[in-house]
């Protein structure tokens, strides 16, 4: 089983985050609460460094769950740059095709071009679409589902 740590958009991509994790195909990081991310946000940028820091240790490779927003959130670029910087394996999925709340999202901007990472850095779309072109929840879910483990594999380092 790889370990990786998770990098997102807490506010926008939490439920499609769940999703993720109830695959269990990957060890991952301890799982913030609103109320426990909050309270590491309360005592400032150096203990939200810290968590992260301390939370991406010991872990084989970062994955960013891509969502419409996440290129722009000024923690997943401190985290894509930490990745980069340690040589830890790195990767993209985009998770705009799972459902939060009955609903699916945009495609977002490539984050590593946002935080500037030279190279290669692959971004997976497990998304699927029916025969009318809108996006299937489910059957992207399942792609995910079946892919996340092969994925991680191929992160890429400087």
């Amino acid at each position: 089983m790889t370990s990786v740590f998770y990098s997102f958009y807490y506010k926008r991509d939490v439920n499609r985050v769940q999703l993720v994790r109830q695959i269990n195909a990957l060890d991952k990081q301890p799982f913030l609460t609103a109320q426990k991310w909050e309270e590491v946000e309360r005592n400032g940028s150096k203990a939200v460094a810290q968590w992260i820091d301390d939370n991406m240790k010991y872990k084989s490779a970062v994955i960013v769950l891509v969502g419409q927003e996440t290129a722009n959130r000024p923690w997943v670029k401190y985290e894509i740059e930490k990745a980069w910087a340690d040589r830890r394996p790195l990767l993209g999925v985009r998770i705009h095709g799972l459902s939060s709340f009955g609903t699916t999202d945009k495609p977002g901007a490539d984050p590593f071009a946002k935080a500037n990472i030279t190279g290669n850095v692959p971004i997976f779309d497990p998304t699927k679409t029916d025969i009318w072109g809108k996006i299937d929840s489910q059957a992207t879910y399942k792609s995910l589902s079946d892919n996340l483990e092969g994925w991680a594999a191929r992160g890429v380092t400087r």
